[in-house]
């Protein structure tokens, strides 16, 4: 089997490892990640792993192609990658206290063409952070490129009362229906 992970995330392929599967090639997917107007985060997030997998695959269809896309959402809303300290605060304002979704779609790609995607959803709940805390995480700089603004397997694991679902999809790929996948399209035995 030549798996190939169509995706840049280090997180991604540190998961990957962790049950034993080493893809034989990174290769991102170079996309437009604009959601569609009025687009619901779970659709957003199936499209964008789907979007991903297709344009590797067509480069590399010899291969498993693997793709995943990690959305937090409040709501309807999609909360950015936060790419500067505003739109890491505004994340963080946001999510405290409160209960939020993180969505991470899924797609396979075998070397036949078969094709299947999935959705994993688990809630997440914060504390109600204080202004101290969330000026110690925005200096840590661990929030930088990540959804919503946080990391939960760093230091924003202190503002994280309750986990409801898959853990490891918060961090960027849900372990057990990523090996689902490989079992059913006969990637992984």
């Amino acid at each position: 089997m030549t798996l190939i992970l169509a995706s840049a995330s280090p997180r991604r392929r540190d998961l990957l490892r962790q049950i034993g599967i080493v893809p034989a090639e990174i290769c991102p997917a170079d996309i437009d990640e604009t959601p569609l107007k009025g687009e619901m985060p779970s659709r957003y997030a199936v499209r964008m792993a789907v979007s991903k997998a297709e344009t590797v695959a067509a480069r590399r269809p010899d291969c498993f192609v693997l793709a995943a896309d990690t959305v937090v959402a409040c709501g309807r809303r999609i909360l950015p990658k936060a790419e500067t300290e505003r739109e890491a605060m505004s994340c963080l304002n946001l999510l405290s206290g409160r209960r939020h979704l993180v969505y991470g779609g899924l797609c396979l790609i075998a070397p036949d063409g078969s094709k299947v995607s999935r959705l994993v959803k688990t809630a997440v709940i914060f504390s109600r952070l204080h202004k101290t805390e969330k000026q110690r995480y925005l200096d840590s700089r661990e929030w930088q490129g990540k959804a919503g603004g946080y990391a939960i397997q760093g230091q924003a694991a202190l503002f994280v009362r309750e986990v409801i679902g898959s853990y490891s999809n918060v961090v960027g790929l849900g372990l057990y229906e990523t090996g689902t996948l490989l079992k059913g399209l006969g990637a992984l035995k």
